[in-house]
């Protein structure tokens, strides 16, 4: 029915929030000896409770109950994939140019990879309820939130950031990578397909990021060299790099069409 109400808990939700149980599995089990390391700081034998990493295990549940809320596959594989390599690249310019390490010393470690796409899809839940939410109160408001200067907030944003980008980087402006990295973010920045969008989901990235660089860098599990627990740049990348991911979804809806493959009502990045 037309006036249905879309389900919080969809037929694709049991599927999503199964492989999303069977990818922490499988890096448990294949780096079982980082694991067993961390665990062994528990005292299970007395107040265990004290000693468990609650940052963790509420990131864990929030991202849970975030990727089940409406999913559907046909939109969520897109950005998973997205999520996957968007991921390596970024994973690989940060290790490769030291502008970050792991514990590990790996360059970059696979391990962290699937963080990426599972982040992602929280993302684009938090931007959409986010962008439901501005719709509602332009709903009530037409006037005043029709008003609501957008496009100049985007500017203001991305070009702070940008800025910031530019500090952060310039002990390693010498590496292609970065360079490679900077004109990127450059082009995004001026290519706008949706200043709204771009401005949620980069608020989103940023927010969900906060707490998983909060407790990367607290746990030493990465270190950047301004040695920041966590530096305001490695928060704000995060928002940066969801839209990135959101933009590069696009871009593959758009040439997936163009070959005859789904159409635009099936792939990610539609409001």
């Amino acid at each position: 029915m037309e006036n249905e109400k879309p389900r919080f808990w969809t037929r694709d939700s049991s599927i999503l929030l199964g492989g999303f149980f069977v990818t922490i599995f499988l890096i448990v089990y294949i780096w079982w000896p980082l694991a067993e390391e961390y665990l062994a700081y528990v005292d299970w034998n007395g107040a265990w409770w004290r000693y468990m990493d609650w940052l963790l295990l509420g990131i864990f549940l929030f991202m849970s109950i975030t990727i089940v809320a409406r999913a559907n596959l046909k939109t969520d594989v897109l950005i998973v994939f997205v999520g996957i390599f968007g991921g390596l690249a970024i994973e690989s310019w940060g290790t490769q140019t030291n502008l970050w390490h792991y514990y590990t010393a790996e360059r970059p470690p696979l391990w962290i990879i699937p963080a990426w796409p599972i982040a992602s899809l929280s993302i684009d839940r938090i931007t959409r309820f986010m962008n439901w939410m501005i719709g509602k109160i332009e709903n009530h408001f037409k006037r005043a939130a029709s008003c609501f200067p957008f496009s100049t907030f985007y500017w203001i944003v991305f070009a702070s950031f940008l800025t910031l980008m530019l500090v952060f980087v310039t002990p390693t402006l010498d590496k292609s990578f970065t360079w490679f990295s900077l004109i990127l973010v450059i082009l995004l920045i001026l290519t706008p397909t949706d200043h709204r969008f771009a401005l949620l989901t980069f608020l989103a990235g940023s927010g969900l990021g906060y707490f998983l660089e909060l407790w990367g860098t607290t746990r030493q599990c990465w270190t950047y060299y301004t040695l920041e627990t966590p530096p305001l740049f490695a928060v704000l990348a995060h928002g940066m790099a969801a839209v990135a991911f959101w933009r590069a979804g696009l871009l593959v809806k758009l040439v997936l069409e163009r070959m005859g493959v789904g159409s635009g009502r099936v792939l990610v990045g539609d409001q």
